[in-house]
């Protein structure tokens, strides 16, 4: 299969590849498409045989439910079976944006796309040419990450084609994604409403609209699994990705050296402690700043696959709300 990329950096392309995934989605294909968070591999979310075809290309596991996307509040009422006003509430604050809500799933979607369970995660995404595309095609999209089943998620267009080029018919290109990490999901079905993934919308600023009542976060993974992102492999490069904190360079190398790590193929990606390059492979600095750290990360790691590291070593994020998502995404990557 040749796989199309299409541009959307003017007005005219970005017009012209609305109207070209739209087509694509209502036949019942899979598009990549950017979405504030990540790029996603988009399907009609109401037709059962698009959606087995994303867990056939990404070879995604039966068991893992997928998030539905829509255009406004409307649509997702219509994904739900109940919709109550705390949902409301957490739409008016954070939607369009990087939040899942977890509800009870309503008879349109298929069994198929939340893996089996009764609850549906729905959002409403920022970026608007996914917007733009579920406006244009009228139903929402089943879009789980657009990478192979337990890789590193793709933030532009040259990820997606790497992992599924020559597997689906469509890619957009719709520059880097902007927050860079996958939603938060929080699950209204239980009292108080759970954190089952962390983001860059953390509890506090959940509490807020939660009349000041911190959200739980989830301790163990339930069955069926209410959200994605909760197995515990998940977001990893081809390297062995190790997650390290570390005083100077002498305490670097000697946690290496009990790692058996082979130092000339070690790439290091640091945030505060930066060490001499040295026999290092190579040496990144993302920002101190979570939100920045969180832009760039996969990106970086991508990079390091591409350079053919052995071994990544992530300096460790800070223990603070703020950072939590990325600290799952790194635990999760080094399992």
């Amino acid at each position: 299969m040749t796989t199309e990329i299409l541009s959307t950096h003017t007005p005219t392309l970005f017009a012209a590849a609305v109207q070209r995934a739209a087509e694509r989605l209502r036949a019942g294909d899979m598009v990549a498409l950017p979405t504030e968070t990540v790029y996603g591999l988009a399907a009609n979310a109401l037709d059962e045989k698009a959606v087995a075809r994303i867990f056939e290309i990404k070879g995604r596991p039966a068991n893992n439910p997928i998030i539905v996307h829509v255009a406004d509040v409307d649509m997702a009422k219509r994904c739900a079976r109940t919709w109550p006003p705390l949902a409301d509430n957490l739409a008016r604050a954070f939607w369009p944006g990087p939040l899942t809500l977890v509800l009870p799933r309503g008879r349109a979607i298929p069994e198929i796309v939340v893996a089996g369970g009764a609850t549906v995660g729905v959002r409403w995404p920022a970026h608007p040419f996914i917007q733009a595309v579920i406006r244009e095609c009228g139903f929402p999209l089943a879009a789980p990450s657009a990478n192979l089943s337990s890789r590193i998620s793709p933030t532009n267009a040259g990820h997606v084609h790497e992992q599924l080029g020559g597997k689906i018919p469509l890619i957009v290109d719709g520059g880097q994604s902007q927050v860079g990490i996958e939603s938060t999901v929080l699950d209204l079905t239980v009292s108080p409403p759970q954190v089952l993934r962390p983001g860059m919308i953390h509890g506090e600023s959940l509490a807020a609209v939660l009349e000041n009542r911190a959200p739980q976060s989830a301790r163990r993974e339930a069955q069926p699994l209410r959200s994605p992102g909760l197995l515990p492999k998940h977001y990893s490069p081809r390297a062995k990705l190790v997650v390290l904190q570390w005083r100077d360079d002498g305490d670097l190398h000697s946690q290496l050296s009990i790692l058996n790590v082979r130092v000339a193929t070690c790439f290091v990606i640091a945030h505060t402690c930066i060490p001499a390059a040295g026999d290092l492979a190579e040496v990144s600095v993302i920002p101190h700043d979570a939100e920045a750290f969180a832009r760039a990360i996969y990106a970086e790691l991508h990079r390091c696959d591409a350079a053919g590291a052995g071994w990544i070593v992530v300096e460790a994020p800070p223990e603070t709300p703020a950072w939590a998502g990325i600290a799952d995404r790194l635990r999760r990557a080094a399992a």
